[in-house]
């Protein structure tokens, strides 16, 4: 494995770099030798399997969590070493909405620019700022325990930014919400990078992950991809096919004992086929299918996201679990 370049002096292109990134846990492996850049005022995507490494990046990032070896330049400053000055500048969301249930939506602003140390007069502008912008100017007085679960997430992400960071690192934030409560929380996320905010979003969820500027996918500890959504999917050009067939379950079960197959799904009447070369690959099924007397429409499917995360992590053989 070839070595990362050190990192030079402070580059204010970007919010976070890291170099050679490794934490083990023992003889477990949970990160492996990750580069990272993430461009300021972006929406930058962590994409992966549970326990592909993204929550115990994520950590070291925050200077939550001393990594085993490599170097961490977050917002011009190095970590862990200035982890205490850099709190003061990020926000942190995680999946479990770090909310005082027993407290209104009002108190629960007030309590946390309490902690954040600001002023009464700047507690008040902002929390009156918060609870016009995140739509709660009329539940002001309703205990956060009662709201429904995207209520309590736009309640968490008004929290997260309560201090006006530069940074939001945001660990799975849309697991436990609904698809509506989902879009509008992006809206919100956009919001803030268009006002120069930089935010590191790990998800599961494919229409996510395509929202990002640039999109990172962990495997086993290891960065499999690193580039844009439309990069990444456009790299994969010829190699998705989509096959007709009269017996789609049979065609599937053929399909998926062929070399050079990455991945076979139905969608609908289609079987939606990743191929490892593209080249090819049409003929080899079309003469597969036919040995076992299957007639098949076959043509050429549009890459996705899905197919770039299939794509990316069977690269990797399999490992012992890993923490997230």
């Amino acid at each position: 494995m070839s070595v990362a370049a050190p990192l030079a002096a402070g580059n204010p292109e970007f919010a976070i770099r890291a170099r050679g990134l490794v934490k083990r846990f023992g003889t477990l492996t949970a990160v492996d030798h990750v580069d990272l850049s993430v461009p300021r005022a972006n929406v930058y995507g962590f994409l992966g399997p549970n326990g592909s490494g993204k929550s115990t990046t994520i950590r070291m990032l925050c200077g939550l969590l001393t990594p085993t070896s490599g170097e961490i330049e977050v917002l011009g400053l190095q970590i862990p070493r200035e982890a205490e000055a850099l709190r003061r500048r990020i926000g942190y969301m995680t999946q479990r909405f770090s909310l005082f249930e027993d407290l209104t939506v009002r108190e629960n602003l007030e309590f946390l620019a309490a902690i954040h140390d600001l002023s009464r007069a700047q507690t008040r502008t902002r929390v009156e700022e918060l609870l016009e912008q995140y739509d709660f100017a009329d539940r002001t007085r309703q205990l956060a325990g009662t709201l429904s679960g995207g209520q309590k997430q736009r309640l968490a992400l008004a929290g997260t930014v309560i201090h006006r960071p530069e940074l939001l690192f945001l660990d799975e934030p849309t697991s436990a919400v609904d698809p509506e409560s989902r879009r509008d929380f992006w809206e919100k996320l956009f919001d803030l990078a268009d006002q120069g905010t930089t935010l590191l979003v790990s998800t599961h969820y494919m229409d996510e992950a395509e929202r990002c500027h640039r999109l990172a996918i962990l495997d086993q500890g290891l960065l499999v991809a690193d580039d844009t959504p439309a990069a990444l999917t456009a790299a994969l050009a010829g190699r998705s096919l989509l096959v007709s067939a009269a017996e789609p379950r049979r065609a599937q079960k053929v399909i998926a004992q062929m070399p050079g197959v990455l991945s076979v799904a139905q969608v609908g009447n289609l079987l939606r086929v990743l191929c490892d070369d593209g080249r090819t690959a049409a003929d080899r099924l079309r003469e597969a299918l036919r040995a076992q007397g299957l007639e098949a429409r076959i043509e050429a499917g549009t890459p996705n996201l899905e197919d770039v995360f299939v794509a990316a992590t069977r690269r990797t053989a399999p490992a012992q679990e890993k923490p997230s």
